[in-house]
């Protein structure tokens, strides 16, 4: 049934497209979310009086980690799956790649199949920078467009098992649990700034 509710997925996607605070679980061991006092985003900042626009985010692609963070302090830490090619670096449209950078939110809002979409950027000046110095390198042909709907968004009802066992199941997009993208969705604010690394 799991391959099965998988192959929609894909198939959808293609279409769509600090004191004595500790380290503890906030869902089950498998989950892997860590934050301080094992709570919630949202209760960690209402309890901190933080603004989610000084909330800043780090996407970490090699060790699948998502991470809220204030200032220099790792507030949570999410499991986060990719594009279906979860390694390279945006080159094109339809590549798979997860882009890499800085990056600002565009905009925020609910979305029917995936609870939240967070709509970042991409492609912003440095995105067309690389793009086009690729081209210029022959590194991609000189018909490739750079793609965009770039966001992070959680999964179909029923699907948070894609989180866990590292299903790299997005065109390009970060993907996280129902639970945790609505506790980033309801926490963060428009300033937020994203930094996706290799």
């Amino acid at each position: 049934m799991y391959k099965s509710i998988l192959t929609i997925v894909i198939l959808f996607s293609f279409f769509a497209c600090s004191q004595s605070d500790t380290l503890e679980l906030v869902d089950s061991p498998k989950a892997e979310v860590v934050s301080m006092n094992g709570k919630s985003l949202q209760e960690i900042v209402r309890e901190k009086n933080l603004a989610g626009n000084d909330l800043s985010i780090l996407i970490d692609k090699s060790e699948y980690t998502f991470q809220v963070l204030h200032k220099d302090s790792v507030l949570i830490t999410y499991p986060c799956v990719f594009g279906f090619n979860p390694v390279d670096d945006k080159h094109q449209e339809g590549d798979g790649c997860t882009p890499e950078g800085t990056f600002k939110i565009r905009s925020k809002y609910p979305h029917r199949s995936w609870s939240y979409f967070i709509w970042i950027d991409y492609p912003n000046k440095t995105s067309w920078k690389r793009f086009n110095d690729r081209k210029a390198n022959g590194e991609i042909d000189d018909k490739a467009t750079i793609g965009g709907e770039i966001g992070i968004h959680g999964v179909p009802k029923g699907a948070d098992e894609m989180i866990s066992s590292k299903t790299n199941w997005t065109l390009g997009c970060i993907s996280l649990t129902t639970k945790s993208i609505t506790d980033v969705y309801k926490s963060i604010g428009p300033n937020t700034i994203i930094e996706i690394v290799p």
